[in-house]
Order: structure tokens, then sequence, then C-alpha cells
């Protein structure tokens, strides 16, 4: 359900950029669609598509988005406006010709749909530089503070365990461990919630350490008790005794991750380390492709209804937010000030289930 919002004043109809940055998701499209059939409808508001994230901003790359643009595209994956991970601020004066840029296209207000790092450019704009924007949370990880999920997330969860579902037949059969490598850089939900519901046997995340040897012994206590073959489950993010996340930096200051991930690396330690067949098995970028879920789509329309509202009450420099079942909004600044990473006890509370015989 939604929060009820009375008002006494509607704004004149405006021209409503939307933007999406950072990595592709299932449900950017059932925003934009969300947003622009409600801005539309209700509102009278004119809707352009700025290309690939921030960058279409600071090209002045538009498209125009109608009802009819946005009527088939609820179930398609990825983003009709294209993506890209360009940070304004990286360059001296970006930020001011973002300014000068909305004014360009005769902008009144911006929908960014993004994570982090797009929603934290959103934020500047809006706190330091007064231009008039909205944030949608997005991103598969689900570590934006303020919302209780991000959509995409439960999606990537979804073919992640129906991945995990399918590699148990192959490594019972086999008497293999089977290391799956899931996205996370920084936070462990999607493992976390993939490894619960698929039923694996080690659950690993950037957040809590955990040793080779710890994970060795309860494979080995596994094949003491006759169960030849197990499922870990990893975070693209955590670091192995040895390792570091070292190396080139993209235009927000992230490490980028190395091309041996640690699955293949910790497959390689379990193999070494306890004899028989470790095998590692990437997800990567499958978990951020094709058709969102039932929730993701109706989350994601909700977000860009919110959106649209939020525009037309001229309360900018908000991001909308899930609370229970309830789509409300919160400060930019609150979503973007902390990682809402996963808490230890819940790891553990998920790990006394996981460990178990």
């Amino acid at each position: 359900m939604e929060r009820a919002v009375s008002r006494t004043v509607r704004l004149p109809a405006m021209k409503v950029g939307l933007l999406t940055g950072g990595g592709d998701c299932p449900g950017l499209n059932a925003v934009i669609r969300g947003a622009v059939r409600v801005g539309s409808s209700q509102f009278g508001h004119e809707h352009v598509g700025l290309l690939r994230g921030w960058r279409g901003l600071l090209q002045r790359d538009e498209r125009p988005l109608t009802r009819d643009d946005v009527a088939p595209i609820l179930t398609r994956g990825g983003t009709i406006l294209g993506s890209s991970r360009t940070n304004p601020f990286k360059s001296e004066g970006g930020g001011e010709e973002c300014v000068k840029a909305f004014a360009d296209l005769g902008l009144d207000a911006l929908i960014a749909i993004g994570g982090e790092d797009t929603l934290g450019v959103a934020r500047r704009l809006h706190d330091e530089l007064g231009l008039n924007v909205i944030g949608v949370p997005k991103t598969i990880d689900n570590d934006l503070s303020g919302t209780d999920y991000t959509f995409g997330f439960w999606t990537a969860v979804q073919i992640a365990t129906d991945a995990i579902d399918r590699l148990h037949t192959t490594a019972e059969s086999h008497d293999r461990v089977i290391v799956v490598e899931v996205m996370g850089r920084h936070a462990g939900w999607i493992a976390l919630e993939s490894g619960l519901a698929g039923g694996a046997h080690v659950i690993l995340i950037p957040e809590v350490h955990a040793s080779i040897d710890a994970v060795c012994e309860r494979i080995t206590k596994r094949r003491e008790r006759g169960r030849g073959y197990a499922i870990v489950v990893v975070s693209e993010g955590v670091i192995l005794e040895g390792g570091s996340h070292e190396g080139e930096v993209d235009e927000f200051g992230h490490t980028l991750l190395a091309k041996v991930g640690v699955g293949e690396r910790l497959a390689e330690e379990i193999e070494e380390k306890i004899g028989g067949e470790a095998r590692s098995v990437v997800l990567g970028h499958v978990q951020r492709g094709g058709t969102p879920t039932a929730f993701d789509r109706s989350l994601a329309t909700r977000f860009g209804a919110r959106a649209a509202q939020l525009v037309a009450d001229g309360n900018f420099g908000r991001m909308v937010a899930l609370t229970g079942d309830t789509v409300s909004d919160i400060p930019l600044s609150d979503a973007v000030s902390v990682l809402k990473t996963v808490p230890e006890d819940v790891y553990h509370r998920v790990e006394a289930v996981v460990a178990g015989p």
C-alpha cells in the first residue's frame, strides 16, 4: 500500500527527465513505465529519457517517453534508456555542467534511478547545486539504506536459487564440492538469501570473516556423515586469507574485482586441502538479466508511481523507499550515507540452519 498524499495545490505541468545509472537490473523498465504513466495521465507532465545515465545528461542526449513508448516494457529486463557508470563529479566543473545541461534541455525535474553511486550524484546535484531531483533505489545487492528492499534484488536471488537447485543434483551425483560465486561486492544479501533458499552447506559473505580451514572442516564433517558433496555459496566481494581488493578503480572509486574470482580460488584451495573434486560456478551477470519476478515488477511500478507523485508535489531531494508494505520516501542524504550490509547476528542465525546435518 502507498501512504496517502494530501494535495491542495497542483504544480504546473513539467518536463521531467528520467535516467538509469550503474549496473542494469531487472525492474528498471517497470519504474520508467510507472513514472511516465502516472506523471502523464495524472499530472500532464512531458517525459524524456536521458540515455546512458549521467552521460546522457552531460551530452544532452535525450529521447521522448510517451505512454505508448512505455506500454510494452513492463516485463523487459535491462533498461530501454541504457546505462553507464559515469560520475559527473569526477572531472572539475562536472556538477556545474549538469546544471547547464539541465537548463539547455528545458528540464523542470529529474528522476534518477540507480544505486549508491547514481543516487550519490543525485544527492549532490540537489543539495549543493539546487537541481530538482528525485531518486529511485535500484540495486540487486539490496545495500541501500532507508528501504527494506530495492527492486531487482529478489529477481537476482531467484536466479541464484534456481542455479543452486540444479547444482545440487550434479554435485551429489559426482561427490563434488561446487562453489557458487554470486554478486555482492560489499554486501552479502544475495549470498545469504539464495544460500538459505537453495539449501547451501556453507555461505560466505564480505561482512563476516570465515577461514578456508573452517570451510574445509565443515565439508570434511559432511563426508564423515556419509554426505560426499557440498554446495558453498560465496559473495564475489569475500577476501580470502592473503588476498586483497587492490587494483584499478572505476569513476566512483570502487576497486575492480579480479577476473579470476574468489569462487575459483576457493575451489582450488578446497581441492588442495581436503582432496576430492571441487569446481566453481560464477553466476555473474546472469543475475542481472531477464524478466523481473512478479514482486519486483510490482515494487518497481509502485516506486515509479511514487516518484511521479513526488515530482508533482515539488518534494525534491527525496528517495522513494519501501517500509514494510508501504511505499513512502526519505531524504536522499539518508539513503546514501551508509551502505546497508548484513548484520553479523542475522548471518549467524542463518548459519545455524545451514550448518546443521
